[in-house]
């Protein structure tokens, strides 16, 4: 299959730019990808999935090709972009997967639309980011005195710290251009809202089937993250990769998109919530 490249305005939100695969009556599955990536975050991925998925990987607002708002950068922004996309294309209940700080927005939507949420898969996913070392010294070293244009070294180091095995030249060079796009102004503002916007208190009333994936060598997220998050979700299981860092979908695509198609078998069963749909805000 060949990923189809589009965009949609979201009324009275933002433009999102997307790329669309699968069989137009399959599963629905949402892919979020982290701070200042893209849609290409899952550009390996995509080619692993089957017809009878329905895969749409965004663009979140401020990255990418996307929209950039002057502000609208906190995480019910994020998620609410997602409900939107999600009533604009007339999709039911969808798996929704995120990365990093996709995964933090994907749990907002999943605490937010429970009635939208048919399974939820995390990765790479910090319980809090309070308190986080790594985050919090490279807000305060680097981040939060950035200025336009963004430093192409800084960018590339940024990236590179998300790696524990190779993954190819070309791709790694794609990844640091689309975070080029991002200005400074949105990666202190999407920072902003990591201190700011803490729900680890609302984590257990995430009722969706959830799957936590975590490389064991993550140099951001710990296990005590992890544990964390599977001790708030109920039901929620964990799924380890040995020898992985932060971003096991770039490192292990292969076995990733296995791990999801495995996840939504399990789900496909199960009758998508008939509750109704919460008012779009």
């Amino acid at each position: 299959m060949t990923p189809i490249a589009s965009s949609t305005e979201l009324p009275g939100r933002v433009t999102l730019e997307y790329v669309e695969q699968g069989d137009r009556a399959g599963m629905p599955m949402l892919l979020l990808h982290g701070v200042s990536d893209s849609w290409r975050s899952f550009e390996r991925v995509l080619p692993y999935l089957p017809g009878s998925i329905r895969a749409f990987a965004l663009t979140q607002r401020g990255h990418g090709d996307s929209g950039r708002p002057a502000a609208g950068y906190r995480t019910r922004d994020f998620a609410g972009d997602v409900a939107a996309f999600a009533h604009a294309l007339g999709l039911g209940p969808a798996v929704v997967v995120g990365h990093s700080m996709g995964s933090t927005n994907a749990m907002r939507f999943a605490i937010d639309h429970p009635e939208r949420t048919r399974g939820l898969v995390v990765l790479g996913t910090f319980a809090s980011y309070r308190g986080n070392a790594e985050v919090g010294t490279l807000w305060q070293s680097t981040v939060s005195q950035l200025t336009d244009p963004i430093d192409p070294g800084f960018v590339r180091e940024f990236q590179e710290s998300t790696l524990a095995q190779p993954v190819p030249p070309s791709y790694l060079d794609a990844v640091v251009q689309e975070s080029l796009k991002v200005p400074a102004r949105v990666w202190r503002a999407a920072f902003e809202g990591f201190f700011e916007d803490d729900f680890t208190g609302e984590l257990g009333t995430i009722t969706a089937p959830t799957l936590v994936m975590w490389g064991t060598r993550d140099s951001l997220c710990s296990r005590a993250d992890q544990d964390a998050l599977l001790a708030a979700i109920a039901g929620s299981r964990l799924v380890v990769y040995e020898n992985a860092g932060h971003a096991l979908h770039w490192e292990e695509p292969k076995r990733f998109a296995a791990d999801l198609v495995a996840f939504a078998g399990r789900l496909a069963w199960r009758n998508p919530s008939t509750r109704r749909e919460r008012p779009l805000q």
